[in-house]
């Protein structure tokens, strides 16, 4: 929890592999497409989205749950679609934050820095966000992250105002 607020941050599911020394139940759940989908059927997704052909991100029911009875806030690091569901389903409870690159070159740039990676994934990803970027609009607040400490000092007043309502 950052400055004392009552949050965490929801661990997403995927169906791609592990990167670097990620953790199934730490950074993401890592299912199979099969379990993903029987999940999809079961109604068990708050939210889920194909991101990319073949690679699936979503936030489980059990996940909200769990942060819930502990009478914490949730955190959701969401793409834009999933975002929009989530708000949809919430409405006035749920605040929606668009974290916007300061441009694609510094976007393309970090990507590139994190060695993570392929180019042709770095390049799926940049078009992907010039598409997302589109969607920024529909959000409650858009802050861009430019300088790292100031935009985390800017969602933390954000967030901290809006949990006080």
């Amino acid at each position: 929890m950052s400055k004392g607020l009552p949050m965490e941050f929801s661990i997403s599911a995927t169906t791609r592999l592990p990167r670097g020394s990620e953790q199934d139940g730490k950074e993401y759940f890592f299912l199979t497409q099969s379990d993903f989908k029987q999940r999809i059927e079961k109604g068990e997704f708050v939210e889920y989205e194909e991101v990319y052909k073949g690679c699936y991100y979503g936030t489980l029911k059990s996940e909200v749950q769990r942060i819930w009875s502990k009478g914490r806030a949730i955190v959701f690091d969401v793409d834009v679609l999933g975002g929009m569901n989530i708000k949809k389903l919430y409405g006035d409870n749920a605040l929606s934050v668009f974290i916007k690159p300061p441009s694609i070159e510094e976007l393309r740039r970090r990507l590139t820095n994190r060695g993570t990676e392929t180019a042709e994934k770095i390049e799926q990803r940049i078009a992907r966000t010039e598409t997302e970027l589109s969607y920024a609009d529909k959000f409650d607040v858009v802050i861009v992250n430019d300088e790292l400490e100031r935009a985390k000092a800017e969602a933390e007043e954000i967030v901290a105002n809006f949990l006080k309502k």
